[in-house]
């Protein structure tokens, strides 16, 4: 029934064979860095560059926790410094 897809994209002319030296010599653009969407949701990096970061036990069984216990696990605190540095490699910072 006439030439095959194959067969069509086979191009045997001058033309094809330039186009594919030009694909060789081009340069290919590196990968962009992508940012890891799980620790971008949970870490926040301040201005000054600390990682701060949300505490645990706020979730369950609160009304055993005291009203200061609890004011105090609401806020953020820094991260240690080792996390941070992966951290910030994680965020691209």
């Amino acid at each position: 029934m006439g030439l095959s897809g194959r067969a069509k994209a086979i191009d045997t002319t001058e033309d094809a064979g330039r186009r594919r030296k030009n694909r060789k010599n081009k340069e290919k653009p590196l990968p962009k860095q992508k940012t890891h969407k799980g620790a971008a949701k949970r870490f926040k990096i301040t201005g000054t560059g600390k990682v701060m970061r949300h505490q645990a036990e706020v979730r369950h069984g609160l009304t055993q926790k005291s009203q200061k216990r609890k004011r105090k696990l609401g806020k953020a605190v820094e991260c240690s410094p080792a996390f941070s540095a992966i951290l910030k490699q994680m965020l691209h910072r």
